[in-house]
């Protein structure tokens, strides 16, 4: 069985911790394991250090993203294929766990559509047009170096850098390129494991959604949390069978998710 999972950007800055390195050990004994990472709070604190100020825009449907200009994006793959990237392999190695990072440049993991215009809302919910800049749509998922990695007994580390149509660097959503990983490599799950407990919905924790119920509740949940939801809405209707969001930073946190004993679970039914 093949399992995704999402690493936070909260559980890198925090501290990997050696329940989650022992239980990626003992999935590994059964279950095959790819992980693409976060880190966007990384990414804004080097770039204002560099000088560059980092602007956030929000779509009609609430969702809060990163304007990525053409230095933002250089700042970015730096930031994520490079720091980030090699600390969770160093990490991963630390703990006797055969690592390799790599970006979605690397070998066109991940191609993706330079967006040509975004339609952002201001504090006024007043609609306007801007320019895209170098944000990309996933649109391909190259997963032979992937399955040659996994075969060859390696844990895949990826960072969410993207190709454009014309050999440009793209700036893609993490989470998202995890739900479109795991539905190409026929994963069975894909696990967001985060900072929070799960989703939460007027101060209780949902432990189960179908699909409906999720489409339903993702324009009332917060920022960071609506893109998980999103990105679990996709892979699920892209044939993984359950997606999960949970904490990293409890004890057994990748085997408790699947055995569905913490976390919220999302499936097509």
């Amino acid at each position: 069985m093949m399992i995704v999972l999402k690493i936070g950007g909260g559980i890198f800055e925090k501290g990997m911790n050696e329940s989650l390195s022992k239980d990626i050990q003992r999935t590994l004994e059964h279950e095959r394991i790819i992980i693409i990472h976060g880190g966007g709070d990384e990414v804004t604190r080097i770039a204002e250090k560099l000088g560059k100020k980092q602007v956030f825009v929000k779509s009609p449907s609430g969702i809060r993203s990163r304007y990525t200009d053409e230095e933002t994006v250089q700042i970015y793959t730096m930031v994520m294929a490079g720091k980030i990237n090699k600390a969770i392999v160093r990490w991963l190695l630390s703990q006797g766990i055969s690592a390799v990072g790599l970006s979605g440049l690397d070998a066109g993991v991940l191609k993706a559509r330079r967006k040509k215009n975004l339609i952002v809302v201001d504090e006024r919910n007043r609609k306007r047009i801007v320019d895209g800049g170098y944000t990309g749509k996933i649109y391909q998922v190259n997963t032979v170096l992937l399955e040659v990695l996994i075969k060859s007994g390696y844990v895949p580390v990826v960072a969410p850098a993207a190709l454009g149509e014309d050999h440009e660097l793209l700036n893609v959503d993490s989470d998202r390129a995890a739900a479109q990983i795991a539905a190409a490599l026929g994963a069975e799950s894909v696990i967001f494991l985060t900072d929070v407990e799960g989703v939460l919905f007027d101060g209780k924790h949902v432990e189960k959604l179908s699909l409906t119920e999720a489409e339903q509740l993702l324009p009332k949940i917060g920022s960071g949390m609506d893109k998980k939801v999103l990105a679990s809405i996709e892979a699920v209707r892209a044939g993984v069978k359950e997606a999960m969001i949970s904490s990293g930073f409890v004890d057994e946190p990748i085997i408790r998710a699947i055995n569905h004993e913490v976390g919220t679970v999302i499936t097509s039914e």
